[in-house]
């Protein structure tokens, strides 16, 4: 059985949130919690957010126990991205894009044994 937790359009980008979800895929969800709390970039309390949910949903919705959960899948896709403007010079304006994410987590019991 599996629990999903996903969350959408979050602003942050992609690639920065790529590197702190490397870190807990496939790792058991206390584990996880540890690496994310010392981990110091920004995508670390997003992703701890998305994680505890996952947790909640598999506790809640389908009675899993929370000791034998492990990190299955854990992937960021991109979001829609801002596109904003930078005033340079001669009155020229360069493009800045403010990227979001998609943060998808999923959570499932560890086989026994």
């Amino acid at each position: 059985m599996q629990a999903k937790a996903v969350a959408r359009t979050v602003r942050i980008a992609p690639r920065k949130a790529r590197l702190v979800i490397d870190l807990i895929r496939g790792k058991k969800v206390g584990e996880a919690f540890a690496i994310l709390r010392h981990t110091p970039k920004a995508a670390s309390p997003i992703i701890e957010k998305v994680l505890k949910s996952a947790v909640a949903n598999a506790e809640h919705n389908y009675d899993m126990d929370i000791n034998n959960l492990v990190v299955s899948q854990a992937y960021v896709n991109e979001g829609p991205t801002l596109k904003r403007f930078r005033p340079r010079a001669r009155g020229q304006a360069s493009a800045i894009n403010k990227r979001t994410s998609h943060i998808t987590i999923v959570v499932s019991e560890k086989k026994e044994g």
